[in-house]
C-alpha cells in the first residue's frame, strides 16, 4: 500500500472523522517507511489521552492507538469505553491477543463477527487465538471452515502455515505455505518470519537474516523476528545491530523483560574480545566430537557396549581410554580396533581428551532402564530450545540428551551469549521430560 503524499497522522488521531481499517493501516505504513512517524503517534495519543472529555467514537480512536504503540491494557481499558461497534469489538481481540489472553480474544472477535466487521479477518483472529493457547489442530479445523478467496490470502496462508508447523507437520509444505503468503503479501510479517525460522533451524543464518529483517521493517514490531535478528546479530559479533534491535522492541514494550536482558548482555559482549579464528576451530572440533557414534556402521556388539557404557558421540569416545573400554564386558579386540578405525575417519583417537575429563562422580547407565538409556541417546534438537540456546550448545559439542545431563549448570554458563535466562529455559525443557542436569 503506497503512502499517500497528503498523509497527516496527527490529523488522523487528533480529529473527528472516518477511523477504521483503511486509516489503521495508513498509519502502520507511514511509520515502516518513516520511523519518525512513531514519535508523531506516541504525541498524538498523549494529546488525545489528556482530552477531558471524549466521544465514544474518539475513545475507539484512541483505544486502536494505545495498542498499536504497545499499551495493551490500556487499550482494552479504553476500548471498553468506545462505542460498542465492531472497531472496538476486533481491536478488543488484539489487544487480548497480545496479552495472551486467548479465550478472551477469540470471544471478541466473535462479537466483533457479530457487529459487522470483516468475517474472514475475525475467522482468522479466532484461529491464531485458539493455536496459541494450545490447540493447533483446532486451529486448522477453523481453517477449514473458510472457502473462497480468502484462501489465497497470505494472512490465511500464513495461520495455515503456522498451525502445521505448530502440530510437527512437514516441514516442506509449512516452507511451501510461508512461501505462497509471501507471494500474496511481500511484506507479511508472521509469513516472512515463519521463513526465516524454517531456515534458522535449518542453519541457513543468512537467508533468516534477511527474512527476519523484512517482517522486521513492519509495524507494529514484530517482536520474535527482531528478538532472532538480535540473536543472529550476536552471533556475527555484531553488537551495535543487536542492541539496536533489543532497543527497537523496548520503544514498543518498555516493560519486555527478555528484550531488556538481552539488550544488556549484548551491552557486556560488546565490550569482550576473543579470537576469532580459534573460536571457529573449536566449534568445528566440537562440532565432530558432537557426531553421535549411532552415525557409523558398528556392529551389534560395539554399538551395545558403547552404550551401555554412556557413550553416545564421538567425544565421549575421545575422553574414553582403551584400558575403559576392555574392561566392559563383552568388548574385546575386535570392537576396539573398529572403534579406532572410526576415530581415525574423522581425525581423532581414543583417550586424546581424557586429561580433559571433568573429575565428576560415575555415569553409570547400566543402572537406567532401557527405556532411560533411549531417551538419554535422543539428539537435543527434542528439546525446541531458543536460537540463543541452541547456537550455545553446538559451540559446546552438546548433541545429545546424554551429553546435556553430564553439565553443571555452571559449566554451561561458561559459554559465551549463555546466561541466567537460557540456563533456566533449558531446566524447564529437561524437566518435562523429567531429566536434571548433573549436580541438581
Amino acid at each position: 500500500m503506497a503512502r499517500d503524499p497528503e498523509f497527516d497522522l496527527k490529523q488522523i488521531v487528533l480529529f473527528n472523522g472516518t477511523f477504521g481499517p483503511r486509516e489503521i493501516e495508513q498509519i502502520s505504513e507511514a511509520i515502516a517507511v518513516d520511523p519518525a512517524q512513531f514519535d508523531l503517534l506516541r504525541d498524538a495519543v498523549g494529546e488525545l489521552e489528556t482530552k477531558e472529555e471524549r466521544s465514544p467514537a474518539s475513545n475507539v480512536r484512541l483505544g486502536v492507538c494505545l495498542h498499536l504503540l504497545g499499551r495493551h491494557f490500556k487499550a482494552s481499558d479504553v476500548l471498553r469505553c468506545g462505542d460498542g461497534g465492531a472497531l472496538a469489538h476486533f481491536y478488543l481481540a488484539k489487544a487480548a491477543f497480545a496479552r495472551e489472553g486467548y479465550e478472551e480474544s477469540a470471544k471478541s472477535y466473535q462479537a466483533a463477527e457479530r457487529a459487522g466487521y470483516d468475517s474472514d479477518s475475525c475467522v482468522l483472529g479466532r484461529s491464531q487465538a485458539r493455536r496459541c493457547a494450545g490447540d493447533p489442530s483446532g486451529a486448522l479445523s477453523v481453517l477449514d471452515d473458510l472457502s473462497g478467496a480468502v484462501e489465497q490470502t497470505a494472512e490465511y496462508l500464513s495461520q495455515r502455515g503456522a498451525a502445521v508447523a505448530a502440530m510437527g507437520g512437514n516441514p516442506t509444505e509449512v516452507v511451501a505455505l510461508y512461501e505462497r503468503a509471501v507471494e500474496a503479501d511481500g511484506n507479511h510479517p508472521a509469513a516472512l518470519f515463519g521463513l526465516a525460522v524454517e531456515n534458522d533451524r535449518r542453519g541457513n543464518d543468512t537467508v533468516a537474516m534477511d527474512f527476519y529483517q523484512r517482517a522486521s521493517s513492519r509495524f507494529p514490531v514484530h517482536v520474535g523476528s527482531l528478538l532472532n535478528l538480535g540473536l543472529l546479530y550476536e552471533d556475527r559479533e555484531q553488537y551495535d545491530q543487536a542492541a539496536r534491535c533489543y532497543r527497537r522492541i523496548l520503544d514498543s514494550y518498555p516493560d519486555h523483560d527478555r528484550a531488556r536482558l538481552f539488550l544488556k548482555d549484548t551491552e557486556a559482549s560488546s565490550d569482550q574480545f576473543y579470537d576469532e579464528d580459534a573460536q571457529k576451530k573449536h566449534d568445528r572440533i566440537n562440532q565432530v566430537l558432537g557426531i553421535p557414534v549411532t552415525d557409523f556402521e558398528l556392529s551389534v556388539r560395539s554399538r551395545n557396549c558403547l552404550q551401555k557404557m554412556g557413550i553416545m558421540t564421538l567425544g565421549d569416545l575421545c575422553a574414553c581410554t582403551e584400558q575403559e573400554l576392555l574392561s566392559s564386558k563383552n568388548f574385546g579386540e575386535t570392537s576396539l580396533v573398529e572403534i579406532r578405525e572410526m576415530l581415525v575417519s574423522k581425525g581423532l583417537s581414543l583417550g586424546q581428551y581424557a586429561q580433559e575429563r571433568p573429575a565428576t562422580e560415575p555415569f553409570e547407565p547400566e543402572s537406567l532402564s532401557p527405556d532411560e538409556q533411549v531417551l538419554l541417546g535422543k539428539p537435543i534438537a527434542e528439546l525446541n530450545l531458543s536460537v540463543r540456546a541452541r547456537k550455545c550448545m553446538i559451540r559446546m559439542g552438546i548433541n545429545t540428551m546424554s551429553d546435556l545431563v553430564r553439565r553443571t549448570g555452571d559449566d554451561l554458563l561458561e559459554c559465551k551469549n549463555f546466561g541466567v535466562t537460557s540456563l533456566n529455559e533449558v531446566r524447564e525443557k529437561l524437566t518435562v521430560m523429567g531429566l536434571k542436569l548433573r549436580g541438581e
